[in-house]
């Protein structure tokens, strides 16, 4: 009978000696088993303060994103025709809307909780800086989700806009008018950005840990192992 043998968890050798990579793959593989183990990235336990509400919308957020692709990956297949005569499309329309909605709730209320709690805290700096630029990217792919309803309130909103971006010198490339582009903007690239920095951004909430309360002393036992599942 063949014996798999499990690879290994770590990058020493059977010496208990730190091995060494002369291979960009091996060196990128001791450097991700450093920084993000698998104990780290699908941890079973979180430390007590995690049960206060003020550390659910985050996740809410999240939910919600999900939501909002799989909707919008509905309503891309079917096109504008589809969501404005069929009562199933009105549904999954107004379910992408309030998707949309409750996303930004969420967003907007764990931002604030986290700026009042100082969560740059503790080498979390990037994992603010990400939180906030996901926000804004945000706000760009609402912005041409409206520009996409095909109605008469999306064409006034995409005229105005259109004098505005006009008067800032970028209208002839960034063309709101243009729905064909805006279609590529709002189901693709802005998509995959507030995916991607999503993505990266619960990463190091895993590096880093969730971000204590400012009460929170070091000795407290909160912080020393008393954690709930």
């Amino acid at each position: 009978m063949t014996t798999i043998v499990p690879p290994p968890t770590d990058s020493r050798d059977d010496t208990g000696a730190e091995e060494e990579f002369y291979t960009w793959t091996g060196k990128a593989r001791r450097w991700m088993l450093k920084t993000l183990p698998p104990q780290k990235l699908l941890p079973e336990t979180q430390p007590s303060y995690v049960a206060s509400w003020i550390y659910v919308f985050g996740m809410g957020a999240i939910a919600s994103l999900v939501v909002i692709i799989a909707s919008g990956v509905v309503l891309s297949l079917n096109g504008p025709t589809w969501w404005h005569v069929s009562s199933f499309g009105h549904f999954v329309n107004s379910t992408h809307l309030w998707s949309v909605e409750f996303f930004f709730l969420f967003m907007v209320v764990h931002l604030w909780g986290k700026f009042w709690m100082a969560s740059w805290r503790g080498g979390r700096l990037l994992t603010w800086i990400t939180g906030v630029v996901s926000f804004a990217v945000s706000i760009g792919a609402a912005f041409t989700g409206y520009l996409l309803q095909t109605n008469f309130e999306s064409e006034w909103i995409a005229f105005e806009a259109k004098d505005a971006l006009n008067a800032a010198g970028i209208g002839a490339w960034f063309n709101v008018a243009n729905a064909g582009q805006m279609f590529m903007w709002h189901i693709t690239l802005l998509p995959l950005a507030v995916a991607a920095i999503v993505a990266l951004h619960v990463l190091l909430v895993r590096v880093h840990g969730v971000a204590p309360p400012l009460e929170a002393a070091d000795s407290d036992a909160q912080l020393t192992g008393d954690e709930v599942r």
